[in-house]
This record gives C-alpha cells, sequence and structure tokens, in this order.
C-alpha cells in the first residue's frame, strides 16, 4: 500500500508571499528582455505570443535629418507660411511626440525670432512655454511677424479662392497655404472643412457636401477622387463620340456615287477633236435659241 500523503493548508500569508515571489520574477524577467538590446517585449515562437518591438522616441537627431526649415523673422508672409508647412512635414516624418514638438521646433529659430522666443520663455517659464501646443505657437507668431494688412488681404483671397475649371490640386494646396495664416477667418478645423468644400465646382461640391466629411484630410480625398472619376469619364466620352464620328464619316464615303468624278475627270481628259465636237454643238444650240427668242 501506498503510503498516505499528508497535505498542509497554506495559509493567507503564504499565499500573499507567492504570490509577490511570482509578480517580482515576471517583473525581473520583463526587465531583463527590455535591455537586452532588441528593443522588444517578445517572447520565443513557442510561447504562442506575438511578438511586439517598442517604438522609439523621436530623438532631436531624427528630428534634424529631416532638414527642418530656419526662420529669422524677416522673411515675412511667404517665409513664415514655408516655415509652418515644412515644420509640420517634419513633425510627421520624423514621428516627433506632441511633448517636443514645440521644443524641437524652436530650436530652428535664428536672429530676431530667437530673441522673441527666448524673451518669451524668460517671461513665461520655461514649462509654460515649452507646454503649449504647436497651434498656440502658430498664432503667436502669424500675429508676431504677418501684419494685419497682410492678413487682411490673406482673408480676402481665401474667402473668394474657387477652384479654376477642374484643378482640384492646385485649389486644395492654395488653400492649406492660405489656411495656414487665417487661423482668425477658420478657427476650427470644421470651419475650414466648410470654406474648402464651398470653393469646389459644382459638379462635385453636393457629393462631398453630403459625405459629410470630418476632417480637412477626408474633404480633400473624397474631392480629389470625384473630380479624377468626372475627368476620366468625359474623356471616355469624348474618345467614344469621336470614333462614331469617324465611323459615320467612313460610311457616307462608301455610300457617295462616283459618276461625277468620273464626269470631271471625263472633261479634262478628253482629245482635242471630242473637245471641238463639244464646242460646236454647243454652239449650234445657243444658236438655236437665239434665233428662237428672236422669232417670238
Amino acid at each position: 500500500m501506498p503510503p498516505k500523503k499528508i497535505t498542509t493548508p497554506m495559509t493567507d500569508a503564504a499565499i500573499k508571499q507567492l504570490i509577490a515571489q511570482g509578480v517580482a520574477d515576471a517583473l525581473a524577467e520583463y526587465e531583463a528582455n527590455r535591455s537586452s538590446g532588441n528593443g522588444n517585449d517578445s517572447h520565443d515562437s513557442g510561447s504562442g505570443r506575438r511578438t511586439e518591438r517598442a517604438t522609439r522616441e523621436c530623438t532631436y537627431s531624427d528630428f534634424l535629418k529631416c532638414q527642418p526649415l530656419n526662420f529669422k523673422g524677416t522673411e515675412g508672409v511667404v517665409g513664415l507660411t514655408q516655415w509652418f508647412e515644412k515644420m509640420e512635414s517634419v513633425f510627421h516624418i520624423s514621428k516627433c511626440t506632441i511633448a517636443c514638438q514645440i521644443k524641437f521646433a524652436t530650436c530652428t529659430l535664428l536672429g530676431s525670432a530667437l530673441t522673441w522666443w527666448n524673451s518669451y520663455v524668460k517671461n513665461v517659464g520655461h514649462d509654460a512655454a515649452y507646454g503649449m501646443p504647436w497651434k498656440t505657437l502658430m498664432k503667436m507668431m502669424t500675429a508676431k511677424y504677418c501684419p494685419r494688412s497682410e492678413i487682411k488681404k490673406l482673408e480676402i483671397e481665401i474667402w473668394n479662392l474657387k477652384v479654376k475649371g477642374t484643378d482640384v490640386v492646385s485649389y486644395t494646396q492654395c488653400f492649406k497655404d492660405l489656411a495656414l495664416m487665417c487661423g482668425r477667418l477658420v478657427p476650427e478645423e470644421s470651419d475650414e472643412v466648410e470654406k474648402y468644400v464651398g470653393g469646389l465646382p459644382d459638379m462635385i461640391q453636393g457629393s462631398v457636401m453630403a459625405s459629410k466629411p470630418k476632417t480637412m484630410q477626408d474633404a480633400i480625398e473624397f474631392a480629389t477622387k470625384l473630380m479624377d472619376q468626372k475627368i476620366r469619364t468625359f474623356a471616355e466620352s469624348q474618345a467614344e463620340n469621336k470614333r462614331r464620328l469617324d465611323n459615320n464619316s467612313s460610311d457616307n464615303n462608301a455610300k457617295q456615287p462616283p459618276f461625277k468624278r468620273q464626269n470631271v475627270a471625263r472633261a479634262y481628259s478628253a482629245e482635242p477633236s471630242e473637245k471641238k465636237e463639244y464646242e460646236l454643238y454647243h454652239c449650234a444650240t445657243s444658236a438655236s435659241f437665239t434665233i428662237t427668242v428672236c422669232a417670238l
């Protein structure tokens, strides 16, 4: 007979200690895997878990590799617009976090622009200055470096902006440039979308409006797609009409009687004797006609 097993019940303290030890072992394993140099939090394939690579935060070196523009404060409205556009592109490409956007962007300021920024940081404090949203910095710099008279001209331009013909691409680029500087006219993205759709041609405006785009990107993509379809349909229709006209022209030429062309060719190719007989007959006929008229 096998010996009888004796089980000793575990106390609550022992159970808690066992759980705590398991948690500690799991955390130690996690830290070991994270610091192993491969940059992931993964287990071997036998565990059945999917390998996931941790996203590396954008560094200032990564930011500079995307070649951001410098801004000195003397470039005017066009220069500031280009700086805004390039900076947003660099944010996207470098995957710059929101927390680092102001810190990295203001490192590209030079000259009077840098002096202005350093003065602002001194007045409000480091945390408040570098903790502001990117849109807030854009509004501050627009107010500082773009005269109100120039902004007024841009606001009038964006208000009257319409698509020329079917060129939605050029319209979109121009609208985006103007919207960057006209924050007072289109303060929210919903206002920007409404104004953008309002400048589209009638042939696609209703469809874009009916789609109720929530973002500018949605509105731009849908408008571009619709216009491409309209242009393609029109081109196909024109090609079909031309093909039908060509076919009808060929059919008409095939059905036309050839005797007229043959008579003309016969008149030019007649022998001199034949031409003489024709002239005599014509004269005789004309003389007969004249005599008859006189007799009457």
